[in-house]
């Protein structure tokens, strides 16, 4: 299967309506991880927390709308871009953290799983279509990206289509600082098999790592920082501090790996499609990369954000920030026939990944 390329065909998204400001934060008590009120004015937490993340708005599901729901719609997106009979598809592979999780519960629901439950909203009868889901942090999209190429590669797949859907402001913490960052949201791609004469356009390289010494638990799930709270029920939590410095050493390497794998010149690259995780720490891993290079200046224009106004959404922001330049929802940001892109991300586990595709 060497002489056939991996190419993305088509992609969808689904944006929640809800818009939480930052101003609905100002009205939070906050308390610290020591279960200790933050005495700071919340005005003031949540403007420093702007300047850090660059996040202004973020995307909650409606009520009614569960992560399974939001990814069919994205899905629906991706198939209909792609010009693609669902009939055909040899995979559906969605990427998650914590399933559909009921509106005012916590309680996370797998089963049926819910690749199998975007199938059935599909209307996909083939029982040949696969459906499964995949767990790996934020990076979870990519990975699904990265495993359908190799079952492409490896004969078994010729059509997937990957999601990436999550509804984190479901497992918030309100009383944490944190809770800001999350967002809810779905990203989907159709992936098919081309002969490598027919097209230059597919996937290049790819590189995966998965660090699960002591940073295993720098994103896990808690009790609530609220000193009263019932310690049963569990929320997500994260060692900011750490998941930065973790970040900051080891997500340019994996890009670095990755373009270096494709033998494509740094010179060449023209987007960097990077989870929209903090606004400063994307601008510090992409400085950091260039910096393997020996380049001191970032080229402008090099790295689509969204996270100012949709979050981050985990698994979500990658698909989604590539369907909205696909679609020239960001007139600053083109993408071009034969033109080399890199995907990255980072999250939980924990795990990092890239893909180096070409347009």
């Amino acid at each position: 299967m060497h002489d056939s390329k991996t190419v993305i065909t088509g992609t969808g998204s689904y944006i929640p309506v809800n818009i939480k400001t930052n101003r609905d934060f100002t009205v939070h008590n906050f308390y610290g991880e020591d279960n200790k009120k933050i005495e700071t004015d919340p005005q003031e937490v949540v403007e420093k927390f702007k300047q850090i993340t660059g996040i202004e708005e973020r995307r909650y599901a409606c009520g009614d709308m569960d992560a399974s729901d939001m990814a069919a719609i994205a899905a629906q997106k991706a198939i209909e871009d792609a010009n693609c009979d669902p009939e055909t598809l040899d995979q559906v592979i969605v990427a998650h953290n914590f399933g559909n999780v009921i509106k005012h519960t916590i309680q996370t629901d797998v089963l049926p799983a819910l690749a199998s439950r975007v199938k059935h909203a599909l209307k996909i009868k083939n029982p040949a279509c696969v459906a499964y889901d995949i767990l790996f942090g934020c990076p979870g999209w990519v990975q699904g990206v990265i495993q359908a190429d190799a079952f492409f590669k490896a004969g078994i797949a010729k059509k997937c289509l990957v999601i990436g859907t999550e509804t984190l402001s479901r497992v918030i913490d309100v009383y944490d600082r944190d809770s800001m960052i999350f967002s809810d949201g779905a990203g989907a791609c159709v992936l098919e098999v081309k002969d490598a004469g027919s097209t230059q356009s597919g996937i290049l390289s790819t590189s995966v790592q998965s660090h699960c010494l002591e940073e295993v638990d720098y994103l896990n799930m808690g009790k609530s920082n609220f000193p009263d709270s019932d310690p049963r029920i569990r929320y997500i939590k994260m060692k900011g501090r750490k998941v930065y410095e973790y970040a900051m050493k080891y997500v340019p390497l994996a890009m670095k790996d990755c373009l270096d794998k494709a033998g494509v010149d740094i010179s060449e690259l023209k987007k960097v499609f990077i989870h929209q995780a903090n606004e400063k720490m994307d601008e510090g891993i992409i400085k950091a990369m260039y910096k393997l290079y020996g380049i001191k200046t970032v080229p402008e224009a090099i790295m689509p954000m969204s996270i100012h106004y949709l979050g981050n959404s985990s698994v979500a922001t990658i698909p989604t920030l590539l369907d909205l330049v696909r679609r020239d929802t960001m007139p600053e940001h083109q993408l071009k026939l034969g033109e080399v892109i890199l995907f990255a991300s980072v999250g939980a586990g924990m795990n990092i990944n890239a893909v180096c595709y070409r347009m």
